[in-house]
């Protein structure tokens, strides 16, 4: 590497929950952190499939809903300066002879002393459509991850699927945007008995069941889609300024089997210190496993800052593994 390479404390590989709270947790240790994250949004798998839905296990919350709880980590992490990665996967990991790590990813180089892995049940990637030609809008209006509401505002809506993510993004999107249809292939919904009750006395117009047959638009923007029923010819055609499509997302392990960590099937191997089978490399979360391991959004929030400490202890051993509490700490508004 040159000189001119910027090495990182901590590099956090993923941007779930358990990855933002380490993120943050880092900060608090003063440690220069990056984070990367193969999706275009922090929060994983509770931003991606439950936004609306209330979680009651996570600590100090009566009950909140995935997308409030990411909200809330997200404002933690703004204490510190730190720098996020999107849309980056992590494919190699190799330790250089002066004791730093070279993370390959599918965008560049990065430098670090140490890692923290963060990546729960493995990368998440949307089922795409399988309709010609869906590839040429997906840079435009045709997606498959809801981004930003604010962009929906005043505009027509088509929603595709069934499940809680479809149905929650429907019901959200309905006092933000002019109209939002949901289109499914099957009559009945997937979603909680309580969401599609909602759905039922929403202006949100129902079609179903219906398939997406044809795209039609101009260059890269779609403005039409053609539904074909499920199991007749019947044809309707939708005029609309956003297409999103929620058939959920494939979970894979990805490369992480091949960083050579000792692995129980596809868990990586963690002793109390959070600390892998590889000097320096620490994990947290459900992407681990120990002796009596609990797979919880509550205890990945106790293993985050267990990996933390220890990776900055082993980066300054003079300094404790057990940190100051927060309490003696004040931050500036």
């Amino acid at each position: 590497m040159t000189d001119s390479e910027e090495i990182f404390d901590i590099t956090i590989i993923g941007g779930g929950p358990i990855g933002m709270f380490a993120a943050f947790y880092a900060g608090m240790r003063n440690a220069k952190t990056k984070m990367i994250e193969s999706l275009p949004v922090l929060g994983g798998q509770v931003a991606l499939l439950y936004p609306e839905k209330t979680l009651y296990d996570v600590g100090g919350y009566a009950g909140v809903t995935g997308k409030e709880l990411v909200h809330q980590l997200t404002a933690q992490m703004q204490h510190f300066d730190q720098t996020i990665c999107l849309e980056e996967e992590v494919t190699h990991i190799q330790k250089l002879d002066d004791h730093l790590f070279e993370l390959t990813t599918s965008k560049g180089i990065h430098y670090s002393k140490t890692i923290v892995i963060a990546t729960g049940q493995g990368s998440f990637n949307p089922r795409k459509l399988t309709v010609p030609d869906a590839d040429n809008y997906e840079d435009n209006n045709l997606h498959y991850i809801v981004k930003q509401i604010e962009q929906y505002r005043d505009k027509t809506v088509v929603i595709c699927g069934g499940g809680d993510t479809a149905v929650d993004w429907a019901l959200t999107l309905e006092s933000v945007a002019k109209k939002v249809y949901l289109v499914h292939r099957r009559d009945r919904f997937r979603a909680h008995e309580g969401s599609v009750e909602m759905l039922k006395s929403s202006s949100i117009e129902l079609l179903t069941p219906f398939v997406p047959h044809e795209l039609m638009g101009e260059g890269n923007s779609l403005s039409s889609v053609i539904f074909k029923e499920t199991r007749g010819n019947k044809l309707k055609k939708i005029d609309l300024d956003y297409f999103i499509v929620n058939y959920g997302f494939v979970s894979k392990l990805g490369p992480v089997k091949q960083w050579g960590l000792d692995l129980d099937r596809t868990d990586i191997i963690v002793n109390s210190k959070m600390e892998t089978s590889i000097d320096g490399i620490y994990a947290a979360g459900d992407s681990i496993t120990f002796d009596g391991k609990i797979k919880l959004i509550a205890t990945g929030f106790g293993e985050a800052p267990t990996a933390v400490n220890h990776a900055v202890h082993s980066i300054h051993p003079k300094e404790h593994a057990q940190p100051i509490q927060s309490t003696k700490l004040s931050f500036e508004e």
